[in-house]
């Protein structure tokens, strides 16, 4: 699935980045389509979450400077360790049994050796999957790894990589189609199964970074699909009261007598892991004789229970101080003292990353408050915010995201935060602040690169205008200005200017002294906030 080992590094880690992406995006649809076994709406959170604590491991890993097989074991640990729900459990098992043989194959260089590599991954994959269900069904995630094995085997033998990986994720496709056929519950609700469709995700962004090229059934596969009607969604459950989720540290002979205890209690018995560590996920009326089965076997830890007829419902309120808080990103240091005296919380996570969505819980949950606002400000941040959203809300929590996609945003947002108005109001104002509030930024390229403005050099400066990327020079005050002067062309009040932590000392004043030139009718604000990446963000209201 390479091009080579050199390539193989910075191809997974572009595999990953995509995965979490797309899921990201897909989270509410995949929840929508969540009517089995349990119609709580949160097949589409569980499998993001599981691949971002996944992508997490493999970051640190990548950082600790672990090999390419190294990595790989951290991400399929890191599924398993972080797996949420029954897909995400099932999907970490596929991940554990299919990616570690494609992250060290025998003859990366060789496209038909490579695509006959795939097609055993899958196959593997998909056979570690149905052995780790209970009691497994058609017309689910299974249903449609086993179709994708079986598209890539017919395909393999004289075909390269992509057209075999094209099977595959064709193969899923129909598969995917036919689940309503296969089970009452969709077919009553006219859907597909959700966690199959979070498969098809994954084999969709699979395709599309190892080949360059979009699967056409991608485009159109779910997206005409009907929502579950109110009528399915809203009748009263009936199954077993409780969904009991547990890591568990166990040899692995103790297994088959764990499954042989769980089976019994409830349903949905899902039992992956290997080499001492087990992820066990189970619906049962009896949560204590289910983690009494883990205590048999080794020892249990990171137990979650969830009531199962409440969930949809969230009636695992926690009890709140009251009052509103304002939860929010920072990129640096100076940003961050900017939000919090503004009011806000924010959130900064080491290494220059992203936080992860349990970091953004953690400081929702320490503000204490019945009402929270939190600000993403970066594009690819949103899915987590609404992830931790979703979670939140099932505590008891009332959270609205404000999808923001810049830091200079949020200063919009906390300018017109007023926590005496009404919640739903005070998030209209702050949404309509930010969406009004058109932003921009410079950088330098750190790779050759065909950007929207043209081919640029490593060094380049970049000037982007709302995310996406509009000039290249040699110069980062020249590209600065033509961005400003860009955003201030459908009129402004107010040019923000917050410089990097690698600004020149003259970025911020030659851009200053252009707008007070150029256009003395605007206002010019300038703070330091000590962001990576961006010598200077640019913000006009």
């Amino acid at each position: 699935m390479t091009n080579g080992a050199g390539a193989a590094g910075p191809l997974f880690a572009r595999w990953r980045a995509q995965v979490v992406a797309a899921l990201g995006e897909a989270r509410e649809e995949l929840d929508a389509l969540n009517v089995f076994p349990v119609p709580d709406a949160d097949t589409g959170t569980n499998v993001y979450l599981t691949v971002e604590a996944a992508a997490q491991a493999a970051e640190q890993a990548e950082a600790a400077g672990a090999s390419l097989p190294e990595v790989g074991r951290a991400f399929v640990d890191g599924a398993l360790r972080g797996a949420r729900g029954n897909s995400g459990v099932i999907l970490s098992q596929l991940l554990r049994a299919g990616l570690p043989l494609l992250l060290d194959p025998p003859a990366a260089d060789d496209p038909v050796a490579a695509g006959k590599l795939l097609a055993d991954a899958l196959g593997s994959a998909a056979a570690a999957a149905w052995a780790a269900v209970g009691e497994p069904v058609e017309g689910t995630i299974l249903s449609v790894a086993r179709a994708a094995a079986d598209g890539a085997a017919n395909s393999a033998g004289d075909a390269p990589v992509a057209v075999v990986l094209r099977a595959a994720t064709s193969a899923a496709h129909r598969a995917l189609a036919r689940t309503p056929e296969q089970l009452d519950a969709l077919r009553e609700a006219g859907v597909v199964d959700a966690g199959a469709a979070a498969l098809v995700v994954v084999l969709d962004s699979t395709e599309r970074v190892f080949t360059g090229r979009v699967n056409p059934r991608s485009r159109t596969a779910r997206r005409d699909l009907p929502r579950p009607t109110p009528a399915t969604t809203e009748q009263p459950y009936g199954g077993p009261g409780f969904e009991v989720m547990y890591l568990l540290d166990a040899p692995d002979d103790a297994i088959s007598a764990l499954r042989s205890t769980l089976a019994p209690l409830g349903d949905s018995l899902v039992v992956v892991g290997g080499d001492g560590l087990w992820n066990v996920h189970v619906h049962v009326d009896d949560a204590g004789a289910a983690l009494e089965a883990g205590i048999a076997a080794g020892r249990p830890h990171r137990v979650v229970v969830n009531h199962l007829a409440a969930g949809r419902a969230g009636q695992h309120a926690v009890e709140q101080a009251g009052g509103r808080s304002v939860v929010t990103t920072a990129a640096g240091p100076g940003l961050a003292d900017l939000f919090t005296r503004a009011g806000a919380v924010a959130v900064r996570a080491p290494d220059n990353r992203h936080p992860r969505t349990a970091e953004l819980i953690e400081a929702v949950v320490g503000c204490d408050a019945a009402e929270v606002v939190v600000l993403p400000n970066d594009r690819d941040m949103v899915a987590a915010a609404e992830a931790a959203g979703r979670q939140l809300r099932d505590r008891g929590i009332r959270v609205a995201v404000i999808p923001t996609h810049a830091q200079v945003q949020a200063l919009a947002a906390l300018a017109v935060h007023d926590p005496g108005r009404s919640f739903d109001d005070d998030v209209v104002q702050m949404g309509a602040a930010a969406a009004h509030t058109r932003h921009g930024a410079v950088t330098l390229a750190t790779r050759r690169a065909m950007t929207m403005a043209g081919p640029c050099e490593i060094g380049a400066a970049l000037g982007v205008v709302d995310g996406d990327f509009a000039y290249v020079g040699d110069d980062l005050s020249t590209v600065a200005i033509s961005v400003v002067d860009r955003l201030l062309g459908g009129a402004g009040e107010l040019v923000t200017l917050v410089s990097g932590s690698a600004a020149p000392d003259h970025l911020v004043r030659r851009v200053e002294q252009h707008v007070r030139a150029s256009r003395p009718d605007v206002d010019v604000a300038t703070y330091d906030g000590g962001q990576v990446g961006y010598p200077l963000l640019v913000a006009v209201e």
